[in-house]
């Protein structure tokens, strides 16, 4: 989900600015393996689509004000629906655009595309879909296509308790501050007048003339430092923007570290918390299968004081939860003997670092981001996965994030069918994503009692048990039916953690 300013009036945090990647795979078969294709092979578009309500979005003109501030605010003039890095919106005419392919990684890229959530008809829609085609190289014509979700949300907000009448715009905080609040109408820009106003008033700057201001001017923030330079300028000597806003939000009115007696500024609890700022009641940013686990934003980030380093230096956007914090190892080796955690860090650990799991089977590429990782024949773990905040599936069913793993394997959640890459007639191999063993494969169900020998059982209780019993990590996405075994088909239901005995006598305990 990326945020952008709902206006740019008064100052700005960050522009409209989504990007996409994406990976072509020629599909393989038992006599070729599958191919990641680069700018050999293949170029790569994308266009505005529509998804199941109708809803298209192609264009960025009249939805946003940013082109009218974009030369004060960052030092750069696109043209209307041109973002800061060049990449395009598709128009009114749709054109496909192209993306950048990295001939390495075999990532298309589009940096920066100024996308905003208000559709083609006007209306809100933080998940607007684009199309991604793909064609080979020497020809015109479109062989493959996906549509993805490309989430987008101004509902970054500050208007809940800075607009007039708010708990730090009323009255008695005016009378108090010899705050002037705004005069304006609009709740949302009122708000970021007397904050600008405010932080006039108590860190004695010159904001207020020099609007609009570029908040990262001053307090420096990664996500607008592609270059990764670090802070320079008037940002030295200033807090970090993540660290200025989470900190100063998670302590209390007058600045003191929290009480029962003395709350914070913004003591509610799991993703209300976020969400007073962050997209939100509406977007809903936090909607992965995650989420419908029930885990919150502080479940993986820690609370706002540990995100504002209020006890350890955390770089924002760099300094991030990782995937094997809580998928520590398969289920005979793992830590704690929690499948999976439900918590990233350490209990009572009010830095909320994120722990590194002695198991790199479900770990990201060294040293990166989830959403920079690649995995099994260099995919990038969100091909498979998903998106941050969206792992499929996704509990939100406006959202449109479930239609690329329809689309891919015709069913939601993780892409787990091998078919989607090997075609049908993959052999059978444990060398898949993860350990895995070949999904969904007639040809393993009729071979895996040889191969087994070969690997042996210790491979097999990694996911089915120490007894094969079955646990989570066997459990069948969707219902399963296999060819005829002893005279008989297996039918299996989604959701069932997959045994030995469901078959065939169990080697371990008879059954």
């Amino acid at each position: 989900m990326h945020c952008y300013d709902k206006d740019y009036s008064v100052f700005s945090i960050l522009p409209p600015f989504n990007t996409v990647h994406a990976q072509v795979v020629r599909v393989g078969s038992t006599s070729s393996t599958p191919l990641l294709c680069g700018s050999s092979e293949v170029s790569v578009f994308y266009a505005g689509v529509a998804d199941p309500s109708r809803s298209i979005n192609t264009t960025s003109i009249g939805k946003t004000n940013f082109w009218a501030y974009c030369m004060k605010i960052y030092g750069a003039q696109p043209a209307v629906d041109v973002g800061l890095l060049g990449s395009t919106m598709p128009g009114r005419a749709n054109t496909p655009r192209p993306m950048t392919i990295d001939n390495v990684t075999k990532w298309a890229t589009a940096r920066g595309i100024p996308i905003t959530c208000i559709d083609d008809g006007g209306k809100f829609n933080p998940y607007p879909m684009m199309q991604f085609q793909a064609i080979p190289a020497g020809s015109t014509s479109v062989i493959a296509t996906v549509d993805a979700v490309v989430p987008v949300s101004n509902e970054m907000d500050c208007k809940a308790c800075h607009a007039n009448g708010g708990i730090a715009a009323d009255q008695a905080h005016a009378q108090f501050y010899g705050l002037q609040l705004s005069a304006n109408a609009d709740p949302n820009i009122a708000a970021r007048e007397n904050i600008l106003r405010l932080h006039d008033i108590q860190y004695k700057t010159q904001l207020w003339a020099a609007r609009p201001v570029l908040c990262a001017a001053c307090h420096y923030s990664p996500a607008l430092d592609l270059a990764g330079t670090g802070p320079g300028g008037t940002q030295i000597g200033h807090e970090y923007m993540s660290h200025a806003m989470h900190r100063r939000h998670g302590k209390t009115m007058d600045n003191q570290l929290p009480s029962t007696s003395n709350p914070a500024i913004v003591s509610s609890p799991g993703v209300d918390a976020c969400y007073k700022c962050h997209p939100g009641n509406s977007t809903n940013c936090l909607r992965s299968v995650m989420a419908a686990s029930g885990l919150a934003c502080q479940s993986c980030h820690g609370d706002l004081l540990a995100v504002g380093a209020q006890y350890k230096f955390r770089t924002p956007w760099a300094d991030e939860p990782k995937c094997q914090s809580c998928h520590t190892g398969d289920f005979n080796s793992n830590l704690g003997g929690s499948l999976p955690r439900m918590l990233a860090y350490n209990a009572g650990d009010n830095t909320a670092t994120p722990i590194l799991a002695p198991s790199s089977r479900f770990a990201e590429t060294f040293n990166t981001l989830y959403r920079n990782s690649s995995g099994h024949g260099g995919l990038a773990c969100s091909a498979c996965h998903g998106s941050p905040h969206t792992e499929w599936p996704s509990t939100n069913p406006q959202a449109n994030d479930n239609i690329t793993s329809n689309q891919l394997q015709g069913h939601a959640g993780p892409v787990v069918e091998c078919s989607v890459c090997h075609g049908m007639s993959q052999a059978s191999t444990m060398s898949g994503p993860h350990g895995m063993h070949n999904v969904n494969s007639p040809t393993w169900v009729s071979e895996h009692h040889d191969l087994i020998n070969s690997y042996g059982l210790a491979s097999c209780k990694a996911c089915h048990g120490t007894s094969l019993q079955g646990t989570y990590l066997s459990k069948t996405p969707v219902a399963r039916t296999f060819p005829p075994h002893d005279g008989r088909a297996m039918n299996i239901a989604a959701g069932t953690a997959v045994s030995c005995g469901q078959c065939h006598q169990n080697p371990i305990n008879g059954y």
